[in-house]
């Protein structure tokens, strides 16, 4: 077993890098957000997971394309609003199910650094 890795969001550089090909979002977590109505964002791509609690799930970016709830500057519109409204997978990233998530060291560069 590799040693665990810890990652403290608060110290890196590029904070929203790791939102830059959206997320995915319980649908319950979803309607929440959109009662907000935040201009821009928006969701996609509804799909039957029974890893999520409402068993679906849906997308806030189509392919690659960066969260449409992220502002220019790189701040979260639903952070700024109503943190307890962010979808828990955005709070807990870069870690699912308490490690490491695997697309982790694609878009999180203090998990780049750390793998080296």
């Amino acid at each position: 077993m590799g040693k665990k890795i810890n990652i403290d969001c608060g110290k890196c550089n590029s904070q929203s890098t790791c939102c830059e090909t959206g997320a995915w979002v319980d649908l319950d977590e979803a309607k929440k957000i959109l009662k907000l109505k935040i201009k821009g964002g928006d969701f996609f791509h509804l799909e039957k997971d029974n890893a999520y609690p409402s068993g679906y799930c849906t997308s806030t970016s189509i392919g690659f394309n960066p969260c449409t709830f992220l502002t220019r500057k790189g701040l979260c519109k639903v952070h700024i609003i109503d943190y307890g409204l962010k979808p828990m997978h955005c709070k807990e990233f870069p870690y699912e199910k308490g490690k490491i998530s695997p697309v982790a060291k694609y878009l999180c560069p203090s998990a780049k650094r750390k793998k080296k």
